[in-house]
């Protein structure tokens, strides 16, 4: 397999993580007091989030958009029994700029969504995956 970490277990529920690429994060259970790192499951949100907004940001770089800054937040709704995987994603991308057109945004969040986002695409076919744009105008530049 072309990608892949490594974990090497500290103490209780927690775990050194090692990107193939040679990065370190530690994982962590939140159940447990003094937890030190994202828990395997933020894990996956940050992972689709990071995934969408490097190909939101891309394309809208690529359309020539005038953004000066973008903000994802994500949220997710689980299965209450085990597995406890996703049934329902929602993503909010905030997009700052001047003069950014609202199409463009939109396009190039179902963009990611429907085509280039391997994260998104990772899970369960029946998760639920919900977006919405908000655009903040900045303030013309001073001339």
């Amino acid at each position: 397999m072309a990608d892949g970490a490594t974990l090497v277990w500290q103490e209780g529920l927690r775990f050194e993580a090692r990107s193939g690429s040679g990065h370190t994060l530690l994982v962590d259970s939140p159940s447990k007091p003094g937890h030190q790192g994202p828990s395997p499951m933020e894990l996956v949100l940050i992972g689709v989030a990071g995934c969408m907004s490097m190909d939101v940001i891309s394309i809208l770089q690529k359309m020539q958009q005038p953004v000066t800054a973008l903000q994802i937040r994500i949220a997710g709704e689980r299965n209450p029994n085990h597995p406890k995987y996703f049934t329902a994603v929602e993503l909010t991308f905030e997009v700052r700029g001047h003069g950014v057109a609202r199409e463009r945004v939109e396009r190039a969040v179902e963009l990611s969504r429907t085509t280039y986002c391997s994260a998104i695409s990772s899970l369960r076919p029946d998760c639920q995956v919900t977006t919405a744009v908000e655009i903040v105008e900045d303030h013309a530049p001073a001339t």
